[in-house]
């Protein structure tokens, strides 16, 4: 299933894309795309309703973010090695941890806002996995089975927050609007191997990023049970698992992004994200 947020910031509804693109309001049968409503077992009812009998959402009004009252935005960083070569970083021997804000989360064509004083304003394409059980100390056999589904994540970055300054790279990943994540939570059952999932993003038209999750320093699986080892994973917990080469910092000469620019994105099966760039 396809399960998305559809209406005006903080007032959005929970539905499902129909077989025929029409987006169903499931708000009678579940409250919200939060983590409770993630769960196995909530997730198998619904796949057995006849979505055709109940009523369709405005297809043409805002999408929010796919999942609702997140409780951590986890990123892995230098996570595919072609990124990390163009970076002059080492491919890491583990799975390099940050955090981002969740108040940084918006819909997925929600506006970027630009941060005020930035000058290295970048873009990264992922893989976002979304907790549907809660995982402690699992293993990489069963890490899987603690997904609820994957969706694209727009991990925005300013570099200079992030490198230039002390500290953390926290502050150069959580301005509003640098968290993208949707169209649609994609249930872990549309998604047979998401170690194969193709991945781009244009700014203005011009191809940036191209690249496949197969190239992952550490898949998916790997990511769940190592993380778990050191936090529990909450349902509605979101993993956004690194970026494919391409971004901004490593170009010659670098580029970043600027108030009117557009960027679109997306990965194979998950769907896509447009936003256009505005000043804050």
């Amino acid at each position: 299933m396809k399960l998305l947020r559809v209406g005006p910031k903080g007032r959005e509804k929970p539905g499902v894309l129909d077989a025929n693109g029409n987006i169903r309001d499931v708000s009678g049968l579940v409250d919200d795309w939060d983590g409770m409503a993630l769960a196995d077992s909530v997730l198998t009812r619904l796949k057995k309703t006849d979505l055709s009998g109940l009523p369709k959402l405005d297809g043409k009004s805002r999408i929010g973010p796919c999942v609702a009252g997140v409780g951590k935005f986890i990123c892995i960083g230098l996570n595919y090695a072609d990124h990390a070569a163009e970076t002059g970083a080492d491919v890491p021997t583990e799975p390099v941890i940050f955090f981002k804000a969740t108040s940084a989360i918006c819909g997925p064509n929600d506006h970027l806002e630009i941060p005020r004083r930035s000058k290295k304003t970048d873009w990264e394409v992922e893989l976002g996995v979304v907790i549907g059980k809660e995982a402690k100390y699992v293993s990489e056999e069963d890490a899987l089975d603690h997904v609820a589904g994957y969706c694209v994540v727009h991990d925005v970055s300013e570099r200079a927050f992030q490198l230039e300054g002390t500290g953390q790279w926290v502050k150069g990943k959580s301005a509003d609007t640098f968290g993208p994540i949707g169209p649609w939570l994609v249930t872990r059952d549309e998604v047979s191997d998401p170690q194969d999932l193709a991945m781009w993003l244009d700014v203005n038209g011009a191809a940036k990023q191209r690249g496949s999750t197969s190239t992952m320093v550490f898949g998916v699986a790997h990511l769940v049970s190592y993380l778990s080892q050191y936090m529990s994973l909450q349902p509605g917990d979101v993993i956004s698992t690194g970026t494919p080469p391409g971004v901004g910092l490593s170009m010659s000469p670098q580029q970043f992004l600027q108030a009117g620019d557009v960027v679109t994105l997306g990965i194979a099966g998950l769907g896509e994200q447009k936003q256009i760039c505005v000043n804050a």
